[in-house]
């Protein structure tokens, strides 16, 4: 029997492709099945050509779908990021195949990732003696890599731990220097920042490690340390705050960063390194933590995760678009400043126990007065499209996170939801 488009709920469409290859699309899911040519012919949907990525309406649908994401990572991700990406799947500009199908070694792939490290270095003005590496294995990868590569086994080192991150970081690292904690806020539930001129650093430390944000506790640095040690080197865990707002990377000598809660998918993590610290690893560490092996191949010793990478540089491509990183971090601290605000006014009912002073702009963890309605005010909330609030399970509660792809209107939203519950709890 022929098909028409009254036949099924999803409105069925036969189109064309540029190369003319018939597709059956689905609506609203818009998922694309290719069709053999005998396939297509048992359908009476007149066929027209897809039209060009530029033309390509908006696919509004998709807004009004999605949910209001607000997951500590895989995080959201920019919606206009997404549909490029899903306009680029089945072949990538002039390629006639898939980022995820073609060779690491290739022109396109390379233009890809000479981009992606340019937009990125642009963004935030890293100087030409920083490598950019893109590697895989997340960032808990670097806990390890960081000491092989930059000290020795008898080395010092300092960690300044503020939370669960920096936690992880330093106990991995005593496997391969000696590590020190000069400073840990876990007696008080990692609240807040120490008075750097009250932390006593290691005189000869080879490197200072911090957490820039606690994903977890939602403690964010607002300025940072210098090291006692002139020859040492500031090395930040940037994972959950990397292009969140403008960072002076000379600052540092090493800066790392997972990249799913910012930039791009999980499975990409961003090494900016000071060049002059790479190429003495410790003889035991493995070819792939080695940052020489990766500066020197340009990111490509091995195939990486390529089409991660390809979103990244979708999202560099983005932020640049916005204006850099001053008028992102703009919004950020309006988003931020809205749902702290909320909490702040509520007379008790939500908390949020770190200091204002270094309260995070990307994860504002809170409670409820009433511990007891926290299973009803998450259930309520995913009624509303506001999901993936519940607190990291080592603290429990609640927790937002509010990356740079979250909207306004999603804090804006979740404020009305929180001021409706507690009008109806309180």
């Amino acid at each position: 029997m022929a098909a028409t488009a009254s036949t099924t709920p999803h409105s069925l469409l036969l189109q064309k492709s540029p190369q003319n290859h018939a597709f059956l699309k689905l609506k609203p899911n818009s998922t694309t099945l290719p069709l053999t040519p005998a396939a297509a012919k048992r359908f009476s949907i007149s066929c027209s050509a897809t039209l060009p990525t530029q033309d390509r309406p908006s696919l509004q649908t998709q807004s009004q779908d999605r949910v209001f994401n607000f997951a500590a990572g895989p995080a959201t991700l920019p919606e206009n990021v997404l549909l490029k990406a899903q306009s680029d799947l089945y072949i990538w500009r002039d390629s006639g195949m898939s980022v995820m199908e073609m060779s690491h070694r290739g022109k396109h792939f390379r233009s890809i990732i000479e981009k992606a490290e340019a937009d990125l270095r642009a963004l935030l003005n890293v100087p030409e003696d920083y490598a950019v590496l893109f590697l895989q294995g997340g960032a808990t990868t670097q806990f390890a890599a960081i000491p092989l590569n930059l000290c020795q086994p008898d080395d010092t080192v300092d960690y300044l731990v503020t939370g669960s991150w920096g936690d992880k970081a330093f106990k991995e690292a005593q496997k391969y220097c000696k590590p020190k904690v000069i400073w840990s806020g876990k007696s008080e539930n990692y609240i807040r920042v120490p008075s750097f001129d009250g932390v006593e650093q290691s005189p000869n430390a080879k490197y200072l490690h911090i957490c820039a944000n606690e994903t977890i506790y939602g403690v964010e640095f607002k300025d940072y340390p210098v090291p006692s040690n002139p020859n040492g080197v500031l090395v930040a865990d940037m994972s959950s705050n990397f292009c969140s707002k403008p960072v002076d990377v000379t600052k540092f000598g090493l800066i790392y960063a997972g990249a799913q809660k910012n930039v791009g998918p999980s499975g990409v993590c961003i090494v900016i390194v000071r060049k002059d610290l790479i190429g003495n690893a410790q003889p035991i560490t493995p070819v792939m933590l080695d940052y020489k092996i990766h500066a020197d191949n340009n990111s490509l010793y091995n195939t990486p995760p390529a089409f991660g990478i390809y979103m990244c540089g979708l999202v560099f491509d983005d932020l640049l678009k916005q204006g850099g990183l001053h008028e992102v971090e703009k919004k950020n601290i309006k988003k931020a400043s809205l749902l702290y605000n909320a909490i702040d006014e509520s007379k008790g009912f939500y908390r949020c126990p770190v200091e204002k002073s270094v309260r995070s702009l990307m994860n504002v963890p809170f409670t409820l007065e009433k511990s007891e309605l926290e299973a009803d005010f998450l259930k309520e909330a995913a009624k509303e499209k506001l999901l993936e609030l519940k607190g990291h399970r080592s603290v429990g509660g609640m927790r937002a996170s509010i990356y740079n792809a979250m909207p306004l209107a999603g804090i804006e939203k979740l404020v009305a939801f929180m001021k409706d519950f507690q009008s109806r709890h309180a």
